[in-house]
């Protein structure tokens, strides 16, 4: 995606017209350089839904205060910077800090921030101007502790403009409105101020001149005295437009309370401080719809899947923390601050005395105060002395089972039990689409404990999808894709296909991608009361990712004992495709272990280990390093690897804790292997196929969703290959896999084979080989759970397209100041891109690009290899050499070029004196770096300022061995020829997917 790759296509395609305005940021500023360069010109195609003055009045900071002007609104005292003497000329005049700095036509905020002294204001100013599309950011007075509201706006070509929906945040100004929790509709705005807003809304949208399809425009309210101030407007559907569409059940991307709250992961960026500013760091977000405040807030709490069963009703860390750390808690607003509410409520402070401290409006924490009210009415009565008027009020008020047993000292099956025996049970409220002028017919719900159920359950043959809550990292739009995949099979198919997921990003609850959507939080007691109502014949619980395995052996249990007949009347409802406990059997590392041994399959060295004691046991038989995690991991949560005892030690005793309930495994970890995936789908008769065999370009060690790979392999012998063909289809049909799974494997530098792990399920790989192969994995796999075989499908053998895939992670850490950007065995990426050309360095070369990786073609390269990996250190040199680069090194790095006669000049450390490394970068002297760390004190220092100024000044910056050879690919191939754009069917024949499919649903 960038203007001459993206021109190239439009030169192929000739297309009338570009719709710049749903791609986000990335799709804005390609239009504008597109325009810019005259290319759209060239080839006679319109920007449609924002013409380039409506996107340039919007974006560029200088038009649009002069827009406002003109219509008479306010906007915060600024003034526009291109240079950091302009912006502290700016900050000069306007005379106060804290500071707010804006950069021009960046996504998330990126590149700015909140500058409470002059040295933090120097420093994001210089972020912000790097960041730039176009080197420009807005200098602004702090509107810290204002209110702050948006309205999503449409409007058509006859200039009809309509407010879709107004949204507010609880956190006040000075939160990135994607790191806030967010209402809609807004609760605190009187008729008039609202009015007010919305009058303002249309009359921004007719000035800046969007003249057709949605605009998001941001407020900012001065609680005291009811001032407006207009913060920006986005000419383009936005974040906040996917909530929006959710809540209101207006498809804004096609022409009661709802409440959002972001999920955070700053436990991956050690190093990096959970702060919350003006730039956006939340991975992802989930959303609950209820019949009040309380309500949907206890569900999205609940939704976010970080271990709360809701809002309070749990023993949180917060309650054990002084009151200094509290109000600092409140005060700053980080990932937690709703849980230090809830702490100093407990504590005794009152509503007025947190508004004061933390300027959340005083409504909401009145509302949250009721619910510590209502948990302590909990903690004074046992489950028996609850009424049925009890259960409805507490219920009403958001209230879980298992918040509910907590509290009066039960089990969330014997509340489950004593709610239902007294007759209280969730009714299903359809989402008002049609703004109550006719009757809404949309098959889309929402639990509350009302007394008037609309849901209206079918009794047609259907099938219930569990999605995968919301995007984290780990588990992401993978698996939401192959949701919707299920749906789009199954419904051709004949089945009614119901989901039910609680994000709001994502295509999975879109009103139209099932038959029926329930938006609700994926826990035992929502799924379990959705299952009573529609009875469907079917519940896929393989495609959502952790979310629905984690919950499916209980899910299991619950059909086994009460024998619930489907409401179709053919059979029992049941759980599809492989079953939970072969899924368990492949989690549980003693029931795997003999599983292996029993199919002769080979893994690396290792135990379980309940106690430090065991895990030093296990190190020492299978010697340093190893490699350590948590069983029943995300993500590589947790998963480190250790070279001694000491450090093994000190992370048994800060990463995790380790006890027989928690156990730790151990294994040896290989040196310099290359690890293999594998995706396969399996049938209900025992037919297997392998769906793509992916090479990892950086070596094991590196977690799978960090690393680059391609597919087909590019170094792997047949012999290897065979072997892992062979260990895979044992493996799915021993444990009778019905639906996909993913192995992954690692082979050593002399040849051997090592199963690493399995995962009975849809992975995040599987959108990335289906689109390789040109084949949907995920509907044939959906498929196949409902009785159809590999055979009906005509999915009978392994595709080895002649093509080469390359998939490459998109790494956050520029949003996290402080932490390393160095990949290990824990998953950091917050997505993918992937390259497809006829060579390998081609695709590679695509991907890099996609990635905002910036492959320079010629210059000097900065090389720093620690000891383990120097013996590759000729070929690297002799590489960027052929390449036309000059190099630097750091002493031990240079002596080993000098001793193999390549020219080389050395360059001192930071902390071996000056001018040194450090200053090479500031002064643009470096323009690709390779450094592999030591892992020491020494790096963890300077290694770490200097790999941080790389990324600062988007210096490409490559941490491993293989990471530095596929450059070295790369770069030669842009030297030697341009980059060729193909359509991706292109690449295929597709039809024969399409006739299978077709015949495969008739078949179903």
């Amino acid at each position: 995606m960038t203007p001459p790759l993206v021109e190239r296509i439009i030169a192929a395609e000739r297309p009338d017209a570009l719709l710049p305005t749903m791609g986000g940021q990335t799709a804005l500023n390609l239009a504008v350089s597109l325009a810019d360069s005259g290319a759209l010109d060239r080839l006679g195609v319109r920007l449609i839904g924002a013409s380039l003055p409506a996107i340039r009045a919007a974006e560029d900071r200088q038009l649009f205060k002069q827009a406002m002007d003109r219509i008479g609104l306010k906007t915060p005292p600024s003034g526009i910077g291109t240079t950091l003497e302009e912006c502290l000329a700016i900050a000069e005049d306007i005379g106060e800090f804290p500071l707010i700095v804006h950069p021009a036509f960046t996504l998330g905020g990126t590149g700015g921030g909140i500058a409470y002294n002059r040295a933090e204001f120097e420093d994001i100013c210089r972020a912000g101007l790097a960041a730039s599309h176009t080197s420009q950011v807005l200098v602004e007075k702090s509107l810290l502790g204002w209110k702050e509201y948006e309205l999503e706006v449409m409007r058509d070509m006859a200039d009809n403009v309509v407010i879709i929906c107004s949204i507010e945040n609880i956190d006040p100004m000075g939160v990135h409105t994607g790191d806030s929790i967010t209402v809609a509709p807004a609760q605190t705005l009187t008729d008039k101020e609202y009015q007010r807003l919305r009058d303002y809304s249309v009359a921004i949208i007719r000035e800046i001149g969007v003249e057709c399809g949605g605009s998001n425009v941001q407020f900012a309210v001065n609680p005291i005295d009811g001032e407006v101030m207009i913060i920006e407007m986005n000419p383009r559907v936005s974040r906040s437009s996917a909530l929006a569409s959710k809540a209101t059940g207006f498809p804004i991307a096609k022409m009661a309370a709802k409440l959002s709250i972001p999920r955070f992961a700053f436990e991956k960026f050690p190093g990096s401080e959970p702060v919350l500013t003006t730039q956006m760091k939340s991975v992802g977000e989930a959303m609950a719809l209820g019949w009040t405040f309380q309500e949907s807030f206890q569900k999205a709490v609940r939704s976010l899947e970080t271990g709360f069963a809701g809002w309070g009703c749990a023993p949180i860390k917060e309650l054990d923390w002084d009151w200094e750390k509290l109000k600092y808690s409140l005060r700053v607003p980080n990932p937690d601050r709703i849980h230090a509410i809830y702490a100093t409520f407990k504590k005794g402070m009152g509503v007025q005395d947190i508004h004061e401290i933390s300027y959340i409006d005083k409504w909401f924490l009145t509302e949250l105060k009721e619910l510590v009210d209502v948990e302590q009415f909990l903690f004074s009565r046992g489950l028996d002395e609850l009424s049925k008027d009890d259960f409805y009020q507490v219920k009403r008020r958001g209230f879980s089972d298992k918040q509910i047993a907590f509290a009066t000292s039960s089990s969330e099956s014997d509340v489950r039990s004593k709610r239902l025996a007294l007759e209280v049970a969730p009714t299903y409220k359809r989402v008002d689409t049609c703004a109550a002028e006719f009757e809404a017919n949309t098959p889309y719900m929402y639990s509350s404990y009302e007394y008037e159920c609309e849901s209206a359950p079918t009794n047609k043959k259907k099938v219930l999808i569990l999605g995968g809550g919301p995007n984290r990292i780990g588990q992401g739009i993978e698996f939401d894709y192959c949701c919707c995949h299920a749906s789009f099979a199954l419904r051709e198919a004949g089945y009614e296909t119901i989901m039910m997921n609680s994000n709001p990003e994502t295509v999975s609850t879109d009103y139209d991608t099932s038959d029926r959507l329930y938006f609700e939080p994926l826990t035992v007691e929502d799924v379990t009361n959705v299952i009573d109502l529609e009875r469907p014949d079917g519940i896929i619980v393989q495609f959502g990712g952790q979310t629905p395995l984690k919950i499916a052996l209980p899910i299991q249990r619950y059909l086994e004992n009460k024998k619930l007949v489907s409401a179709s009347g053919t059979g029992l409802v049941k759980i599809w495709g492989t079953s939970p406990d072969s899924i368990d059997a492949a989690e549980d590392r003693k029931r795997f272990n003999a599983i292996l041994e029993e199919l002769g399959i080979e893994q690396p060295k290792g135990g379980i280990a309940r106690s430090e004691s065991d895990a030093l046991s296990i190190a020492s038989e299978v010697g340093y390093p190893v490699v350590v995690r948590p069983s029943y991991v995300l993500g590589g949560r947790a998963m480190e690897i250790v070279y001694n005892d000491e450090k093994l030690i000190k992370y048994l005793a800060t990463a995790v804790q380790v006890d027989p309930e928690r156990p730790v495994l151990v294994d040896k970890y290989l040196i310099d292997a290359i690890e293999i995936d594998v995706d396969a789908l399996a049938d209900s008769v025992g037919n297997v196929v392998i769906g793509g065999i992916m090479e990892h370009i950086e070596q094991a060690g590196i977690h799978s969703g960090d690393s680059a790979c391609s597919l087909p392999t590019r170094t792997v012998s047949a012999k290897c290959l065979d072997i892992i063909r062979s260990w895979t289809i044992k493996l799915a049909k021993r444990l009778n896999v019905c639906g996909l799974m993913n192995c992954q494997y690692a082979i050593t530098s002399s040849g051997e084979v090592f199963l690493l792990e399995a995962n009975p399920r849809a992975s995040r790989t599987v959108p990335f080989v289906s689109k390789a192969i040109g084949h949907p994995l995920a509907k044939y796999a959906s498929l196949v759970m409902s009785g159809v075989t590999l055979l009906e499908l005509g999915f009978t053998k392994e595709v080895v397209p002649k093509h080469v895939s390359v998939k490459e992670a998109v790494l956050p850490f520029e949003k996290f100041q402080g932490c390393d950007i160095l990949l290990g065995p824990e998953m950091r990426s917050t997505g993918e891109v992937m390259g497809i050309d006829y060579e390998f360095s081609g695709a590679f070369v695509k991907a890099q690009i996609a990635a905002g990786q910036k492959l320079t073609l010629s210059g000097t390269v900065f090389l720093s290899l620690n000891d383990l990996t120097k013996r590759h250190l000729a070929e690297i040199g002799r590489g960027f050499r052929e390449l036309g680069f000059n190099i630097i090194a750091t002493s031990g790095t240079a002596k080993v070029l000098e001793l193999e006669g390549i020219p080389v000049e050395p360059v001192l450390k930071i902390h071996e004196g000056r001018p040194n490394a450090r200053d090479m970068l500031n002064n643009g002297q470096i323009q690709v770096m390779v450094i592999t760390s030591s892992g020491d004190a020494l790096d963890s220092k300077d290694g770490l300022q200097l790999r941080r100024l790389a990324l600062a000044y988007k210096v490409p910056i490559i941490t491993t061995v293989d990471g530095a050879r596929a450059t070295m690919d790369a770069i030669k191939s842009l030297k030697n020829k341009s980059i060729e754009t193909l359509a991706l069917q292109d690449y295929f024949q597709i039809t024969d997917a399409s006739q299978n499919l077709q015949i495969a649903q008739t078949a179903s």
